[in-house]
């Protein structure tokens, strides 16, 4: 049996529940490829058989194969390449259309987020932090600095701060920021974001296990409640050989009425 053959048994050799009650197909299936993927029947690299034998596997019209794959293909999980196929996306890619924490991207790609802390501390502000924060020059910051893994690997350099408010103790926050902040009412519901590239330093270049002057995209993040209150002010650096981000860009002649 060759690796595609085994993929379509072992994926799609069920059909799926199309009872009353039960989550619609696509979703189904959509489950099915991110445990697929968590579980690692499915690797980076690996490419999906065509949506026509999924759909006779699944006895499932293509339409709703397609639908399936085209959200994970947003989520950054599978990768579509013109004339080639779909893929298990062998890139971290994130939806800029999404505010997602580091660990819920690569969690949702099926591989371990980790952690290396670099610095937790409080201090009063600085003066960028007072800018992008709308804090004063005497109000504390609580500063979370660390090196983000996936699977063990270096992925990125993410400096986080907060005004104290949100978070008393920079020691409370262990895993998933976004995770500590949600248990206490603050998760930020959108975000501001400029991305541009530049060269890495020898300091952050070790800690990212690349060369020196190697390019990376560095990523300022402003995280907002509800309010528009400023409360989350990240600097990022990622590696730009492994991580994309990927936005989808619509005309809007041709957005619904509620979009």
């Amino acid at each position: 049996m060759n690796r595609t053959s085994e993929v379509i048994y072992t994926i799609f050799g069920e059909p799926l529940k199309g009872s009353r009650g039960a989550s619609p197909l696509y979703m189904q299936l959509q489950s099915r490829l991110r445990e697929a993927v968590a579980d690692a029947v499915l690797v980076s690299g690996d490419v999906l058989p065509p949506e026509r034998e999924i759909a006779a596997a699944l006895n499932v019209s293509r339409v709703t194969v397609r639908r399936a794959i085209n959200d994970l293909v947003k989520e950054g999980l599978l990768t579509q390449r013109q004339g080639a196929g779909t893929f298990v996306t062998d890139r971290v890619q994130q939806p800029l259309n999404y505010l997602k924490s580091f660990s819920e991207v690569i969690t949702q790609r099926g591989q371990q987020p980790g952690s290396s802390w670099l610095d937790r501390s409080l201090g009063v502000a600085t003066a960028e932090e007072q800018q992008a924060l709308a804090v004063g020059p005497q109000d504390e910051i609580v500063r979370l600095y660390r090196l983000r893994t996936s699977d063990g690997k270096p992925t990125a350099l993410e400096l986080a701060s907060l005004p104290r408010r949100f978070i008393d103790n920079p020691f409370e926050v262990s895993s998933s920021l976004y995770e500590t902040l949600a248990g206490k009412g603050f998760r930020p519901v959108k975000a501001l974001q400029k991305i541009r590239a530049i060269s890495i330093d020898a300091q952050r270049a070790e800690l990212l296990n690349i060369e020196p002057g190697s390019a990376v995209l560095y990523i300022e993040r402003l995280g907002l409640l509800k309010d528009g209150t400023p409360m989350e002010f990240t600097r990022s650096y990622f590696p730009g050989d492994s991580y994309d981000f990927v936005a989808e860009i619509r005309n809007p002649s041709e957005s619904g009425p509620d979009e």
